[in-house]
């Protein structure tokens, strides 16, 4: 029972999160102006309590730690992707890419696109790293290192190309990153990607079956129900199934986009 509720929790929070996040750019879409800098002003205290959260979580292995480091992962990751979603942190390239370019120079002006981003999300992966090296309680690193590497896989999927791709929920300032994104056939580097996750989804399962306590037990399990869900994320991209409809029905109408924002980017 401890177990399923671990699983329902991570998928809850999953889902929660996300939409949560996906609320709050839309409504500063709708507003404009400096609302994207508020969003992610007001929300520095997510943050705080995410870093307070990890850091308590090293000298408590009991499951009340465990959850500590759990949330506070996710409170950190959360802040830096709103930062990210809301055009605040990105990268110093802000201009629409050219199709026509080899692919090379089309990955590097992908790279300018979100530069400042993924540093952001390394020094989050190096706090997290240096606090809980050492320590008993090491979930906060690994719900940390499944969102990165698996962000980073998705982020290389959509750079080479995967035949579903959710433009709708594309903020207003990151209208311009759509041409760096590829909609077509998959490339290689798919298969890659879900046989990683599928492989580091059963590893889990398999530690989660095999757990001496209930604590570690419901560690595994918020890592395994985590990393399935990376796993289906990346399906997403391929399968055709209204996974949009997951958050699409708590938003409101999202500001429309004029042809001159659509070809100058923002």
């Amino acid at each position: 029972m401890i177990v399923w509720g671990a699983s329902l929790v991570a998928l809850f929070t999953w889902w929660f999160a996300t939409g949560l996040i996906l609320l709050v750019i839309r409504a500063a879409d709708r507003t404009g102006g400096n609302a994207y800098n508020r969003a992610v002003f007001l929300s520095v205290p997510v943050l705080a309590l995410g870093v307070a959260g990890v850091i308590l979580s090293i000298s408590n292995t009991g499951m009340t730690g465990l959850y500590q480091g759990f949330f506070g992962a996710l409170a950190i990751w959360g802040w830096i992707e709103l930062s990210f979603l809301s055009g605040v942190i990105t990268g110093p390239e802000r201009a629409v890419a050219s199709r026509n370019a080899p692919r090379t120079d089309r990955f590097w002006k992908a790279w300018d696109a979100l530069a400042y981003h993924e540093i952001m999300l390394l020094v989050g992966m190096a706090f997290i790293v240096i606090v809980t090296t050492g320590s008993d309680n090491t979930i906060a690193m690994w719900t940390y290192a499944i969102l990165f590497f698996a962000r980073i896989s998705a982020k290389l999927n959509l750079f080479f190309g995967v035949p579903r791709i959710n433009f709708e929920f594309l903020p207003l300032p990151l209208q311009h990153l759509k041409t760096h994104m590829t909609k077509g056939p998959i490339t290689a580097f798919f298969p890659l990607s879900v046989t990683v996750l599928s492989f580091a989804t059963a590893c889990f399962a398999q530690l989660l079956i095999t757990a001496d306590t209930q604590v570690e037990a419901t560690g595994f399990a918020l890592l395994t129900s985590l990393c399935a869900l990376a796993l289906l994320e990346h399906w997403f991209m391929v399968i055709p199934l209204p996974d949009a409809k997951l958050w699409r029905w708590m938003l409101p109408a999202q500001k429309r986009i004029t042809a001159k924002e659509e070809t100058h980017g923002l």
